[in-house]
């Protein structure tokens, strides 16, 4: 990669249109893809970010239906619950040797696309930040933070290092890690119990870690003690102060997803750390129960 990347965006969301602006105001050349109208709005408009952390500004991009042409890297920032439909947009022809680089949620994602694309080339990251889509090409980004973890078990170290070189000096904090199981299980023990309560109980984090303090427990040991089976951290103490430290009114985008009618991603959360636990025969009732409980939103 030279020091000038292009880089596909698909999905260009909250956090999809927020990368895709700060990589384009840093010089890199952005395509996002999409549907034809929002693609039409950002060919017409651009990207406008509001953040206290990063600005407000506007920032020009490339935006179509579909991938047409390789690129560095292709940045899958949909929901889980659209990505089949929407990998449709990057053809594996035409990608051709650039990295595919999911912001997704759980842990069965990496496989799916390994299946599809070159095994080497998927680099999965995570990313803490709040950041939301409020009109097509119009992002607002909320928290006072925004942080990236790159990983990739057989992608070129190189590939990884220019990538994330890139992120930073666009602006969010950005580690290399050499453990890719550890970063994703990493997200998954945190974000599995704070979504699945929001969602359960419709209340924000404030009053799920007060009124429901025994079931969030209960969830976070049996979240840690299957990532544990499955070579993950385990630290319950640890995400449950995470949790006490997080603003009161904090909800989980799945809460906001069952909030404002849309698709949960509950199987790729709760599903998958059911199917991981009964894979490693780690019991979850706790899990199970809850899971099941929130079924009626999905």
């Amino acid at each position: 990669m030279a020091n000038e990347l292009s880089v596909a965006v698909l999905g260009p969301g909250g956090v999809g249109g927020l990368l895709a602006a700060l990589l384009s105001r840093t010089g890199h050349r952005v395509i996002c893809l999409s549907g034809e109208k929002t693609a039409e709005a950002l060919r017409t408009d651009g990207i406008r970010v509001r953040s206290a952390r990063f600005g407000d500004f506007t920032a020009r991009v490339e935006a179509d239906t579909e991938l047409r042409e390789p690129v560095d890297a292709c940045l899958v920032t949909v929901k889980h619950t659209a990505l089949d439909a929407a990998l449709a947009r990057v053809p594996a022809p035409a990608l051709s040797d650039g990295l595919v680089v999911p912001f997704l949620n759980g842990i069965e994602h990496p496989a799916a696309l390994r299946a599809r694309y070159r095994p080497d080339r998927v680099a999965p990251a995570v990313i803490r930040v709040e950041s939301t889509r409020v009109a097509p090409g119009v992002v607002e980004h909320g928290s006072p933070f925004a942080e990236i973890d790159l990983t990739g078990t057989d992608v070129p170290r190189p590939r990884l290092d220019a990538l994330a070189d890139a992120f930073a000096a666009a602006g969010p904090a950005t580690r290399v890690l050499e453990d890719e199981t550890a970063a994703l299980w990493a997200k998954m023990s945190f974000l599995a119990p704070f979504a699945l309560l929001t969602t359960r109980y419709g209340l924000p984090l404030g009053d799920v870690r007060t009124r429901h303090r025994d079931e969030l427990t209960a969830l976070v040991e049996e979240t840690a003690a299957i990532s544990r089976a499955c070579g993950g951290p385990a630290d319950p103490a640890q995400a449950l102060a995470r949790y006490d430290a997080f603003p009161p009114s904090t909800k989980s985008s799945m809460q906001r997803d069952a909030e404002a009618g849309r698709p949960l991603e509950l199987d790729a959360i709760g599903g998958a750390l059911l199917r991981a636990a009964e894979r490693r025969g780690i019991p979850a009732p706790v899990t199970a129960r809850v899971v099941d409980e929130v079924h009626p939103f999905a």
